[in-house]
């Protein structure tokens, strides 16, 4: 009754019984929580550990070894690297702990941003050595834009030369001076003192820099400051008792206030169990957190609203994830917001006004489900084989709470295409049906079937995004392909208003074919996508064949005018036209709309649009001069450069898509394999003139009758 990973073997899942399950935690003995940031600063081990301390695995697992609980995927072993968000749970001090493990490459955002919608704290995990990385300051922006309590783990500060104090001065230079440490590194990092509660530290057990005194007066001072009572008392007594500050603490953390910073060491353990700690004790329960933005209703006219963090209420769920097995079926993965799901519960899937019955309801813990009697708000559950749910979709239990959604998330747009085609003939449905099931696991994963090249395109985030793509392709659904050099999303568009008319009159012995249609285009501002205008007067084209001008239209606009690429950005007007009384049938008149659109296009100045990227790359400093010209010889501009700790730099530039195909090999040979980047749709622009004059040679446009 349970899903294994991705394309994982059936076997690889443990199935545990509902009598062996809590039931439903209180709502204030709750906590949910997401380890986000940066690859490689030690998100996962963290988890481990957590789990270690809080007793709910024996022994901890090893990323090296593959052997922890979060990263159970076959390919994510083999990687030994977090390619999905893992859901696991841990209790602690009489509370439930519900912990996301989130995968830090820019190519698996997909993964990791819907993570932020199931938890009321982001706690973005600094790699102690890298210092701030890019993905930590995405994440954290992305985690304040939904307004989520955030927290700072500085991971790994047992590492050789660790400097506590720079690094939180380059903290409170990135994210502001409210990031304020709840404990300090001690004994060269193999322990930590405690800041909040203990205002003065022990003989022996002195801070490494700075002093416990100092932070804790920094902390309460910066904690007071929310509630002018405590300001008065503070003023007045020099100091407040820690434990009377809960409240104004839990406010300035939903403000963002207080980002606290804890530090730790993962895989010595170090400062894990005051980690574990500060989510029991300081971290909000649901009602405490800032409540997500629902809306009910669509577009200009949806209202915001609110759940009520109450058991007793109607339904109120998010799925945030959804993975398909191959041998088992969907798992839809899921945060409660209001009401109680039992196994018995019927719940509505969105819009849908057929209900399902959730049957089974599992509490999970990577790979291993377990069957629980109940979940209330703050839950994190999952059930199966429910083909109806979708990543995205709000669960209900009342019709009337249709047409409810979430605030969208900014997921990157994909921009690295490739194109792939079966290796044995016949298995093209089978290839379509298979990646339809992975799109439907990860927003960042857009496929297309080209129909003027008969092609199968996938679009991703990255190198790293598609690679997985073909393994999982090939380990998890047996379907060999074969792929051509990566795609670049260019488009076209027009410079000027034109116009055109083409008469479609066909006699074939029969009855015949006629449609005549005058229309006019004109350039629309760039992202403003597609417009079609009727002001045909007189019925001189009947009102039933205007749909059919403009299919033919879409038909022309899809498969592109002077290079072959989809047509955007543009209005297209529908001026007058003939009918034939008899002749006139839908196909005359997409035929005809077809065509006048073309020969409008060609006049009206027309420009091939390419993907222009935002590119941010992390290097040693002494390097960057190379890589700066060698973006100014790609058509790059650099926009910014920022020193970062440990003799590092960061370049932010500009840059078409087009001239970093395969840019990590380029930049590993210039950093001696040190350099790391990030790519970001920004927008399209026109290509060169000798560029597109390229384009439009090689392009042979289809145009058949």
């Amino acid at each position: 009754m349970s899903s294994p990973a991705h394309g994982g073997p059936v076997s690889g899942v443990a199935v545990s019984s509902a009598a062996s399950a809590s039931p439903t935690s209180p709502v204030p003995h709750l906590r949910t929580l997401a380890l986000v940031g940066p690859a490689a600063a030690g998100k996962t081990t963290l988890a481990e550990a957590l789990l270690v301390q809080a007793g709910m695995v024996g022994a901890a697992g090893s990323v090296e070894r593959g052997s922890t609980t979060s990263d159970f995927d076959p390919i994510e072993r083999r990687m030994q690297h977090s390619l999905n968000t893992s859901v696991l749970h841990l209790d602690h001090q009489g509370l439930r702990i519900h912990l996301l493990d989130t995968p830090g490459s820019a190519d698996c955002l997909g993964q990791s941003l819907p993570a932020l919608e199931a938890v009321e704290t982001a706690a973005i995990v600094i790699n102690a050595t890298s210092g701030i990385e890019p993905m930590a300051v995405r994440m954290m922006a992305w985690a304040a834009e939904r307004q989520l309590d955030r927290m700072l783990i500085v991971n790994r500060i047992d590492a050789p030369g660790f400097d506590a104090a720079a690094l939180l001065a380059q903290i409170q230079a990135t994210f502001g001076r409210e990031c304020l440490p709840l404990n300090l590194p001690a004994n060269g990092g193999r322990e930590v003192v405690d800041c909040w509660f203990a205002p003065e530290a022990t003989p022996g057990h002195e801070a490494d820099f700075s002093s416990v005194a100092a932070a804790h007066r920094a902390l309460v001072e910066q904690v007071v400051e929310v509630d002018s009572a405590f300001v008065e008392r503070y003023l007045k007594e020099g100091d407040v008792d820690a434990r009377e500050l809960h409240a104004p603490l839990e406010q300035a953390l939903r403000e963002g206030h207080l980002i606290p910073v804890v530090f730790v060491s993962a895989k010595l353990g170090t400062g894990v169990s005051a980690l574990l700690d500060v989510i029991a004790q300081l971290l909000p329960d649901p009602s405490e957190g800032n409540l997500p933005d629902f809306y009910k209703g669509e577009g200009a006219t949806a209202r915001l609203m609110h759940a009520r963090v109450d058991p007793h209420a109607h339904v109120l769920a998010q799925v945030f994830k959804v993975t398909i097995d191959p041998y088992v079926g969907k798992l839809g993965i899921f945060r409660i917001h209001q009401g109680t799901v039992t196994p018995s519960s019927l719940l509505y899937v969105g819009d849908g006004r057929k209900p399902f019955k959730v049957g089974h309801l599992f509490l999970l813990q990577g790979k291993t489900h377990t069957e629980i009697p109940s979940a209330g708000p703050g839950d994190i559950v999952a059930v199966a084989k429910v083909d109806e749910i979708a990543f995205d979709a709000v669960l209900h239990d009342a019709a009337e709470d249709d047409h409810i959604h979430l605030k969208p998330l900014p997921f990157p747009v994909p921009v690295h295409g490739l194109a792939l085609k079966p290796r044995r003939h016949g298995d093209e449905q089978r290839l379509s049906e298979v990646l339809a099931k992975l799109a439907a696991e990860d927003p960042c994963l857009r496929v297309e079937h080209a129909a003027s090249t008969h092609e199968t395109v996938v679009y991703g985030l990255g190198e790293l995004h598609l690679r997985v793509l073909l393994e999982r392709l090939r380990e998890g659904y047996r379907v060999e392909v074969e792929t051509a050099p990566p795609r670049i999303a260019y488009r076209e568009t027009i410079t000027t208003t034109a116009q055109a008319q083409y008469r479609h009159k066909k006699q074939s012995g029969g009855a015949g074919q006629f449609g005549e249609v005058h229309l006019q285009v004109e350039p629309l501002a760039r992202g403003a996508g597609f417009e079609f205008v009727d002001v045909v007067k007189g019925g001189a084209i009947p009102g039933q064949f205007i749909p059919a001008v403009e299919k033919g239209v879409r038909l022309a606009m899809d498969a592109g005018v002077v290079s072959g690429h989809p047509v955007v950005d543009v209005r297209v007007t529908v001026l007058d036209g003939k009918h034939h009384s008899v002749d006139s049938k839908e196909i005359a008149f997409v035929t005809a709309g077809r065509k006048a659109f073309i020969l409008a296009m060609r006049e009206a100045q027309p420009v091939v649009l390419e993907p222009v990227v935002d590119v941010e790359i992390s290097a040693p400093e002494a390097m960057i001069g190379d890589i700066t010209g060698d973006l100014a010889a790609r058509r790059g501009e650099v926009r910014s450069t920022t020193p970062q700790l440990g003799g590092r730099a960061s370049v932010k530039a500009r840059a078409p898509l087009s001239e970093l195909s395969g840019y990590q090999l380029r930049l590993n040979a210039l950093t001696r394999g040190e350099g790391s980047y990030t790519l970001a749709m920004s927008h399209h622009d026109a290509v060169p003139p000798s560029v597109q004059a390229e384009m439009v040679k090689g392009w042979q446009l289809r145009d058949e009758d």
